[in-house]
């Protein structure tokens, strides 16, 4: 929360840097069962991690989950990672998708990123059919890639877009 991040407006969401009073809201969300069960709170302190840009998701005025991108800046590896969680009330209504395809368009467009990269949990299932939605493709699997609450290590699907694969809305 650091340093100011873009405004961003998609069709049914606007993508801000995150506020200190989001943070009850966040946190909140991080709690809810269907987004505990891939996120935990206590990543809260790596969501907010240096080099990375975190940003609220705003829909329908209310917060409704939050988006972070990091940058690689050397010219012979210029590409973006990205992260998203969505509250329980906004899953489902198309707005993880749609603040995905907002800062990807904007990482592409602007930033001038050639490749974005995602790494859900290779077990998340949906998010990895939202992902392959927006055009990601898996490139492999990263085993034993997080360690999850009870301290068992879990795999990581990484998936990639290339910047001519992007498919806007």
């Amino acid at each position: 929360m650091d340093e100011p991040g873009p405004v961003l407006d998609g069709m049914l969401t606007r993508l801000r840097p995150v506020r200190e009073q989001d943070l009850p809201r966040l946190l909140a969300i991080l709690d809810e069962p269907e987004v505990a069960a891939w996120w935990r709170r206590s990543e809260w302190e790596r969501v907010d991690e240096p080099g990375a840009q975190t940003l609220a998701i705003e829909s329908g005025g209310a917060v409704a989950g939050c988006i972070q991108y990091s940058e690689e800046t050397d010219p012979d590896y210029f590409s973006a990672a990205v992260d998203i969680f969505v509250g329980t009330a906004a899953q489902g209504r198309g707005v993880g998708p749609d603040a995905m395809r907002t800062l990807m368009a904007w990482l592409v467009d602007v930033r001038g990123h050639h490749r974005l990269t995602v790494d859900p949990a290779a077990e998340n299932a949906r998010a990895i059919h939202v992902y392959e939605g927006l055009g990601f493709r898996p490139v492999g699997v990263l085993k034993s890639y997080e360690r999850v609450e009870d301290g068992v290590w879990r795999d990581a699907l990484l998936m990639e877009l290339l910047a001519e694969d992007f498919r806007r809305a």
